[in-house]
């Protein structure tokens, strides 16, 4: 009975003895409110993801714990209510200038959590105040090791070398920056002006480069489909020469055949009856067509002296005749291995032709 009497009094007096006066952390234009300092009621109950901190006679004694807790009346005081949940604030935007002299507008955001109430309440005057003015420093300190290409190239290595460089420095306060977000980044107008033309720039660099690789690859194309089709043309010119070779050697060839084939059967022809009286005709007949085709291609000719005496010149032939076959047969019948041609034997063989004449026919 007793007991449910102190918990509905103590109940009682928590709901009424919390003084709703907002707690000021930060700048003047950034307030959060938190839980308020609670009285002391001897029965507590502390909220989930809140530490109070309790000091005894102006001394820290205890951090009061999630739920039900009992402190003594008068020589107990709740100093400090800290909040463990995870805290956002807003970096107010500030100027910095980068590595390349060129003055940027910033702001951020930062994530933060308190992980030991004790440090956060006795180790800085005011937490986020000073977690805000180290982010804004170390924004600027990082800024000035970038150009400003590189700002907005490398967000993500800015961030991180912010986020590391608080937390080396809030360590003392129990405080854990989670991370930091670059929100807005405003250049000047100039910069941004030169910063368009750049970009266009370089639009056309890049177009004018495709446009160069694709005139390249087109001439690359062309030229290799000439070459492809010399390389072609050649082949067929190679193998029209070879065809036109093999058959101009069998032509010859068959050439060849049909005039051994001749020679045969005109020496078989000789060697019957009246076959001198034929070749006589023969003889004959190829003079006269010789002598018909005279002055035709040419106004310049040279005849011997007894022109008209077809018959001397048919005998002459005939005794040339005559003259190799008796050699070539006297040769068979001696065996002679010998080939090399005696000279003046031959010399003997063909009488001297008369002195040739020169006429020009108009």
């Amino acid at each position: 009975m007793l007991r449910s009497v102190v918990w509905r009094t103590g109940s009682a007096l928590l709901k009424h003895s919390r003084q709703n006066v907002p707690v000021l952390w930060g700048t003047r234009a950034q307030q959060r409110w938190a839980s308020s300092l609670p009285m002391n009621t001897v029965v507590l109950f502390v909220p989930q993801q809140e530490a109070w901190v309790v000091e005894r006679m102006g001394r820290f004694h205890r951090i009061l714990e999630p739920g039900l807790n009992f402190l003594i009346p008068v020589l107990d005081r709740i100093r400090y209510v800290q909040s463990l949940k995870e805290i956002v604030i807003d970096v107010p935007e500030q100027s910095a200038v980068s590595l390349d002299n060129v003055t940027l507008q910033i702001d951020g955001v930062l994530y933060l959590r308190i992980l030991d109430p004790f440090k956060a309440s006795y180790g800085v005057e005011d937490p986020e105040y000073a977690v805000t003015q180290l982010a804004q420093t170390t924004m600027r300190s990082e800024l000035g090791k970038l150009t400003l290409d590189k700002v907005f190239r490398e967000r993500e290595s800015l961030n991180s070398n912010i986020v590391h460089s608080i937390n080396q420095a809030a360590d003392e306060w129990g405080i854990r920056c989670l991370r930091y977000e670059i929100k807005d980044i405003h250049v000047p107008p100039r910069v941004k002006e030169s910063m368009q033309m750049q970009v266009e720039a370089e639009r056309r660099k890049r177009a004018t480069v495709l446009e160069s690789e694709g005139t390249r690859e087109a001439a690359i194309n062309v030229a290799e489909g000439r070459k492809q089709a010399q390389i072609l043309a050649s082949e067929a010119e190679k193998a029209e020469r070879i065809n036109k070779a093999a058959g101009e050697a069998n032509a010859v060839l068959a050439k060849a055949e049909a005039k051994a084939k001749a020679i045969r059967l005109l020496s078989a022809a000789l060697t019957l009856q009246n076959g001198d009286a034929a070749a006589s005709l023969s003889v004959a007949e190829q003079y006269v067509t010789a002598f018909s085709s005279l002055a035709k291609e040419s106004n310049t000719i040279i005849l011997p002296s007894n022109t008209g005496d077809i018959s001397s010149m048919v005998t002459q032939a005939m005794a040339i005749y005559g003259s190799l076959a008796k050699t070539q047969s006297a040769k068979a019948l001696e065996n002679v291995s010998s080939t090399t041609p005696d000279f003046q034997a031959e010399e003997s063989l063909f009488p001297e032709p008369p002195a040739p004449q020169s006429t020009s026919s108009s």
